[in-house]
Formats: structure tokens, sequence, C-alpha cells
């Protein structure tokens, strides 16, 4: 069966964004090479990747305007939306998204990464459906904006610390198991 990752980046104090979807928080990292060699080291795992529709927004209209960056991936955007100029190589989903990749799990194929958004994670944790979580802490605190955890995961969840790994700039990677 296939494994399901949240590789995510998140603020010390938890946030994946602020009020507004910007993820400026990152843009002192961006250039870093052994966070990108950590990334493309997962990526090497990974065949498809899952978004919301403001994750998608936030990719073709500001962090990767002329290129997908995901094109040698599956790529499903969930959203009830319709989206204009839609990138090749991309479905649009708007169907359960915890069947959706319940299914997918049982499909031929590498890893199912949860790109995000908020929403999307957190209906895949409360459905457990989320075997991975790397989550790389940037050491900024941002006070306010959209939570990496919400507040509807009511059911204990514990995880199995699998590695860490810190860099120079202060971010510290955290990866655990479900299992």
């Amino acid at each position: 069966m296939r494994e399901v990752y949240l590789y995510i980046a998140m603020t010390l104090d938890g946030f994946i964004s602020d009020n507004n979807g910007s993820v400026s928080f990152l843009d002192d990292y961006s250039d870093n090479l052994e966070i990108l060699n950590s990334y493309n080291n997962f990526i090497e795992k990974i065949d498809t990747v899952i978004l919301g529709y403001n994750t998608y927004e936030k990719i073709v209209n500001e962090l990767s305007v002329d290129v997908w960056p995901y094109n040698e991936l599956y790529s499903y955007v969930f959203t009830h939306r319709s989206i204009e100029n839609k990138k090749d190589n991309i479905e649009i989903v708007n169907r359960d998204i915890s069947d959706f990749i319940y299914q997918l799990k049982h499909k031929n194929g590498k890893g199912i990464w949860i790109c995000g958004g908020a929403n999307i994670i957190n209906q895949l944790i409360r459905s457990k459906l989320i075997d991975k979580y790397y989550i790389s802490v940037i050491p900024k605190i941002l006070g306010s904006g959209i939570r990496l955890f919400d507040d509807n995961n009511s059911t204990l969840l514990k995880l199995n610390l699998i590695n860490t790994k810190s860099y120079n700039n202060g971010i510290l990677d955290l990866i655990y198991s479900s299992k």
C-alpha cells in the first residue's frame, strides 16, 4: 500500500501562513542547499501531490508563475471552484478527500504528498490517513495566521519519532510516523 506524507513548513508557533495566506516567512531560507537536498531526497519517493485551491493559487500566482513545479507528478487540486487557466497534468477533484486518498493508497504507485492546505491536512489527520509527517519548524514566531493543526482534531494521535535534523540557520526538521 502507498504511503501518504505530509511535508510542510511551519513557524515555531505552529502557523503555515499568515492571515492572508502569505508564506513570506520562508523567504530567508529558499536558497539553502541543505534544505533543497532534503526536499530532493523527499520528492524521489513521491509520484502524487495533493493540494487545495488556495495552495494551488498561491503556487501558480506567486511562487512559481511560469512553470508548474510538479510537472513530473500526478497533481490533484481539491476544490468546488472552477480554475481558470488550469495547468496541464492537473486534475480537479470535487469529492470527499478521505475517500479519495483511501482509494489512491490502494492503487499502485509511489508516495502521496499532501502539500496543503490546512483544511485538507486536518481532514486527513482526523481520518488517520497520513502515514508520515515531515515538518520543518522555522525559527520565527508569526503570532497569527493559518495554523497547521486546527482545534477540531479531538482524537489523540500518537506519533513515533523517526528522525530529526537541525540546520545552521535554525530550522529543525521533524519526521514522525503514525504507525
